[in-house]
């Protein structure tokens, strides 16, 4: 390995830092960044059951509708009847561990799906997250 630093890449080196402009992560492509067309549902008060079939069917619809980030509310769970249940999983009982859980299994969804993610407090924070669609490419 050289050790010697030519003056040309000290240069570049000095103007970079000097420079305050920050590089894009060009591993990571986000849609985060475009304005886009989302939606959101909220699940309070759905079973574990009924909640699957919605989100099921408002994945799916969104997809076909165009929408590319969906904001999912399943609430933290600090009033879940499944408390009082010892033959019931405390966390994979709750919808905000369950939902989530079902989306990764569920590999029809998952293939109309870019990124799964947690929300920002303004969606929701720890009661909510969000589901980035693929663009459909049928249209």
């Amino acid at each position: 390995m050289n050790k010697k630093i030519s003056d040309k890449d000290k240069k570049d080196w000095e103007d970079f830092l000097l420079n305050k402009e920050t590089l894009p992560n060009k591993d990571f492509v986000s849609i985060n960044d475009k304005k886009i067309k989302s939606r959101s549902i909220d699940l309070h008060g759905y079973t574990l059951t009924g909640a699957n079939e919605i989100i099921r069917d408002f994945i799916e619809n969104s997809y076909n509708e165009d929408y590319r980030k969906l904001i999912i509310v399943t609430g933290k769970g600090l009033h879940s009847e499944n408390e009082k249940d010892p033959y019931i999983s405390k966390n994979l009982g709750i919808l905000k561990y369950s939902v989530p859980e079902y989306i990764k299994n569920n590999n029809d969804l998952m293939k109309l799906i870019y990124e799964i993610k947690g929300a920002n407090i303004e969606d929701g924070g720890e009661g909510a997250f969000y589901v980035f669609l693929k663009k459909n490419n049928k249209k």
